[in-house]
């Protein structure tokens, strides 16, 4: 079975730091550019950070430029995004997916891990 799931959301204080991870199986993982993508609540999708096939080539939204950091460890077929100095405006459903810069989810995808930011 072809799956992503992901993992490591959860609620954090504003300035504060999680990781998320996604794990994959059942396709051949390291074949593909990979995305994070995030909804907001009553907000469309929004493109967040990509990565090309051998873990080079990192993009990211300016939204989240120099907080964020995607990785890959094809070894392991996982996919991370480390998020610091986090806000209430990163507050959302982050769903890892095949794919590099588009908002969309038209690939391999997961169900989505809920980050909440607030005081």
């Amino acid at each position: 079975e072809v799956q992503l799931v992901e993992s490591g959301g959860g609620w954090v204080q504003p300035g504060g730091s999680l990781r998320l991870s996604c794990a994959a199986s059942g396709f051949t993982f390291s074949n593909y550019d990979m995305k994070w993508v995030r909804q907001a609540p009553g907000k469309g999708l929004e493109w967040v950070s990509g990565i090309a096939i051998t873990g080079g080539r990192p993009i990211y939204a300016d939204a989240v430029k120099g907080r964020f950091t995607i990785s890959r460890d094809n070894a392991k077929n996982t996919l991370y995004l480390q998020m610091n100095s986090l806000k209430p405006e990163d507050t959302g459903v982050y769903v890892c997916a095949t794919g590099y810069d588009a908002p969309s989810l038209n690939g391999i995808r997961g169900q989505g891990t809920q980050v909440t930011v607030s005081s």
